[in-house]
């Protein structure tokens, strides 16, 4: 994770939409003529960040709860109240359509602007089998309207309503028979996720979700290990999840067990962060258990956080990652943990062009700048569509224009 392949002096060519070649910058001029130039002298050029966990589709906000939180609420005390996704699910099933394509449109370019050119999106945000084929939906929508590259995941089991707080069995049921299958026949996710936790879905519940979405084509991930530990990092292993996200408390048999079934790491600090939880997932034991590790922002209602360039910083402050490692985790790793590493996440040729000018001499001012936003020019798609150098917004970004 520490070898970047850093051409200094480099240049890339683009053909329509893809990356045809990548070397020394003369070499590539002596090749090529371009019909538009690009200068990045003096600066940085990375793949565009992949995002592989955000939910991205819903209405409403928590300033409110995070006040709370800050009070000395509990994650549990939230949600047990109606509020946390609970409280966000209510509202995203009474938002129209249309106003949430419009909110995610928003949300893209700001991610955009921040360099992530391709990210998952969770549904989780409906708690009813049409409140996630809606949010499904959306999420489908924006992948057509816009840019970035939009990989949907199916959260059915994202928390248990109140009204099956007393049978949770039959809420799960209910995704099994119903939500799973719906949402694979009308092929709006690639993957399921379940939200593995004490108070939420037990080890056996999310290991039927899992067993019950893999067996009709929707590839496992879970969240696990986030505020306990509880076996999540061994159930997703189990059930050969593509990654299991959080791992805060994930232990040393879990890791293990997770390096011999190649299932991916998506660390989110930020997620940590927000939640004011004190242990950060342990990365380094991570890595040198052979478990690859990706980084994700955690983006949601209670964790607005539309930046990579943060979990980078995170990563390095909060988890020991050299910026090095932490920009292998934002590209190529978590293009892994979306199954696109064929596609995105690094500068080859053949890929898709997506790429980012950073205003900065070398990599390593990312983690060690916070709060700045680095990225000057992003090319996603072959097509310029970020160029602070000449204005402070970003400029055409749907697939339409």
């Amino acid at each position: 994770m520490r070898e970047l392949g850093i051409i200094r002096d480099g240049a890339l060519a683009i053909r329509a939409g893809k990356i045809v070649a990548v070397g020394k910058t003369h070499d590539i001029t002596k090749a090529y003529r371009g019909e538009y130039i690009l200068s990045a002298k003096g600066k940085t050029v990375l793949p565009g960040f992949v995002d592989p966990h955000t939910h991205l589709v819903f209405a409403g906000s928590q300033e409110d709860e995070f006040q709370m939180k800050v009070e000395g609420a509990s994650f549990a005390e939230l949600l047990d109240s109606g509020g946390s996704m609970l409280k966000t699910a209510k509202e995203t099933r009474n938002t129209r359509t249309e106003k949430l394509v419009d909110l995610g449109l928003e949300r893209l370019d700001t991610m955009l602007a921040h360099g992530t050119t391709t990210l998952e999106a969770k549904s989780g945000y409906g708690l009813t089998t049409d409140g996630e084929l809606k949010i499904l939906n959306v999420a489908k929508r924006l992948n057509q309207l816009h840019c970035a590259g939009v990989v949907s995941t199916y959260m059915g089991a994202h928390a248990v309503p109140l009204d099956y707080r007393n049978n949770v069995d039959e809420f799960v049921n209910l995704i099994i028979e119903e939500g799973i299958p719906q949402v694979a026949n009308s092929d709006l996710a690639e993957f399921c996720d379940v939200f593995c936790e004490r108070g939420i879905f037990n080890l056996e519940q999310s290991k039927r979700i899992l067993t019950a979405a893999k067996s009709i084509g929707l590839k496992p991930k879970m969240h696990a290990d986030f505020m306990s530990a509880f076996g999540g990092a061994e159930a997703a292993a189990a059930v050969g999840s593509v990654s299991a996200d959080h791992l805060n408390y994930a232990s040393s048999v879990g890791i293990k067990a997770m390096a011999e079934k190649s299932v991916i790491a998506v660390l989110l600090p930020a997620a940590t962060f927000s939640q004011m939880i004190d242990k950060y997932a342990n990365a380094r034991h991570m890595i040198n258990s052979g478990v690859a590790v990706a980084l994700g922002s955690g983006f949601n209602s209670s964790l607005y956080l539309p930046n990579q360039q943060l979990s980078i910083a995170m990563a390095c402050h909060f988890m020991r990652l050299v910026p090095a490692e932490a920009i292998t985790a934002a590209t190529i790793n978590a293009a892994h943990a979306v199954c696109r590493a064929g596609e995105v996440g690094s500068l080859e040729v053949g890929k898709q062009a997506d790429v980012l000018v950073l205003n900065a001499p070398n990599h390593k001012f990312l983690g060690y700048s916070v709060g700045v936003n680095l990225v000057e020019k992003v090319i996603c798609d072959g097509r310029l569509v970020v160029d602070r150098e000449k204005q402070d917004e970003p400029m055409l970004l749907s697939r339409a224009d």
